[in-house]
């Protein structure tokens, strides 16, 4: 039981860490892409048809 006593601290130590670096990388704009899309779509580059 006392095993508890260090894992719920390190539990909700790692889980507050993991939040701070998804808000540092949604801050820092590291999901923004606003062009690339709209790019991608229309570029014959990367194609889904296997070739024949």
């Amino acid at each position: 039981m006392t095993i508890l006593a260090y894992l719920i601290p390190i539990s909700l130590i790692m889980g507050g860490l993991g939040l701070a670096f998804f808000v540092w990388t949604v801050k820092t704009n590291q999901y923004d892409d606003p062009e690339g899309d709209a790019r991608r779509i229309l570029s014959d580059e990367y194609d889904d048809k296997p070739k024949q």
